[in-house]
């Protein structure tokens, strides 16, 4: 069985000091270890931002792709060797933003991968910019007299658009997030992961405190998250108040994932499948008649 250090690797990350990055990579390592993986199992698509390096500071597959692109990456890997377990990790402007076209598409086809998303409210990596999860009035270069776009809620979001699995995390609470990677793992389709996280350089008002102050567990709550209604009232709860519930809102393991109803899949992952030729002879006469 993998241990944390088979996760781990030499390489010191660059994120400031502080950042809730920090317990996102943790929490990760810790959950495929407790989910009985090994890194050879495991596929990380990231897009662009600060927590886009994750698996460069992991012993790990992984894929980098464009700004806003991450999903349709992972789910084209998905589709050509679906033995393997997706991990996508990005942040809430590569996900909601740019991404948040394909961030719909693969809660609707119910895709067959993790999706965690680095929520900390703001485009880090390029240095302040307001987000699509910003508060609303939020003073940042990008938006000098105050954010006026409302915050999206993106948990509301997956909810209304029929998501199977999705859960919010906070950074801080390693062995919580932890647990809910794993139970995202063992999801049989798509499966969301909203984390909390803190901008230690640019948002600093959303800090550690702020966080701790408001966050609750639904499981302490006695909610029930098989009943999509009960999520979508709890998903509601923030933004728009100072209360923020984590954990699993919505849970659904009778929808098929998408990778289980494409046909060509039947005979096993497309990767260990043989490859169909023609013979050279179809793709002279093609030549010919087209050019």
């Amino acid at each position: 069985m993998a241990t944390i250090q088979d996760f781990s690797n030499d390489i010191r990350p660059t994120w400031c000091p502080g950042c809730g990055d920090y317990g996102i990579w943790n929490a990760l390592k810790r959950a495929f270890v407790q989910a009985g993986l090994s890194p050879q199992q495991v596929m990380m698509v990231t897009g662009i931002g600060c927590g886009s390096k994750t698996p460069d500071y992991m012993h790990i597959n992984g894929l980098n792709g464009l700004h806003g692109r991450t999903l349709a990456l992972a789910t084209g890997y998905k589709l050509a060797n679906h033995a393997m377990k997706v991990v996508c990790v990005h942040g809430d402007g590569d996900a909601y933003g740019i991404g948040g076209n394909h961030f719909i598409h693969a809660v609707r086809r119910n895709i067959g991968l993790v999706d965690i998303v680095q929520d900390n409210h703001v485009y880090g990596l390029t240095k302040g910019q307001y987000s699509p999860t910003s508060r609303l009035g939020w003073v940042t270069p990008t938006s000098p007299e105050g954010a006026i776009d409302r915050p999206l809620n993106p948990v509301a979001l997956a909810l209304s658009q029929g998501a199977t699995f999705v859960a919010r995390g906070f950074c801080l609470d390693i062995a919580h997030l932890t647990n809910l990677i794993v139970e995202a793992l063992n999801h049989r389709g798509y499966a969301l992961i909203d984390v909390m996280q803190v901008c230690v350089s640019f948002n600093r008002g959303m800090d550690y405190d702020w966080f701790r102050e408001r966050v609750y567990k639904l499981e302490e709550q006695g909610h029930d998250p098989s009943h999509r209604v009960a999520a979508l009232e709890q998903a509601f709860r923030y933004p728009g108040s100072e209360r923020i519930p984590i954990g699993i809102f919505y849970r659904d393991e009778s929808v098929p994932s998408y990778e289980e109803q494409v046909s060509a899949l039947k005979a096993g992952p497309l990767v260990y499948q043989p490859m169909r030729t023609r013979p050279s002879e179809d793709y002279q006469q093609l030549l010919q008649e087209f050019i």
